[in-house]
């Protein structure tokens, strides 16, 4: 779920818990949902503050000001994307890559690696 408001905004009551019993993203301050780790398309991406992890989507996440922005590959238009736990910026959103090379980034998100905890909910047998 990704929703477009205020980055600012308190939306702390509207965190999906879901996914219980899946191997997910999770965020590193608030520990809300970010992604499920079946969502993963690339760790060999680069964010604002070190590695980060390409996904087909997110969730618990709103969408900053859309923005024209000069990354490695080219400029993009992007949006920041921030935490609905706890407002923290945890990537971006790819609307639109100018590069025809670089079409396939378009929809996805961008997480930053050092913002969120790989939870993987192993079971284990007593």
């Amino acid at each position: 779920m990704t929703s477009t408001m205020n980055p600012n905004g308190d939306t702390r009551n509207q965190v999906i818990s879901t996914y219980h019993d899946h191997p997910r993203f999770i965020c590193a301050t608030c520990s809300a949902v970010l992604a499920l780790q079946d969502e993963l398309i690339s760790k060999s991406f680069s964010g604002r503050e070190g590695r980060g992890f390409l996904m087909h989507s997110a969730t618990n996440v709103k969408l900053g000001k859309k923005e024209d922005r000069p990354l490695l590959t080219g400029v993009h238009t992007v949006a920041d994307i921030f935490c609905m736990g706890c407002n923290d910026r945890v990537g971006w959103y790819y609307h639109k890559a100018a590069d025809l090379s670089q079409k396939y980034k378009e929809g996805k998100y961008l997480l930053e690696r050092e913002k969120m905890v790989k939870e993987n909910n192993w079971k284990l047998d007593e």
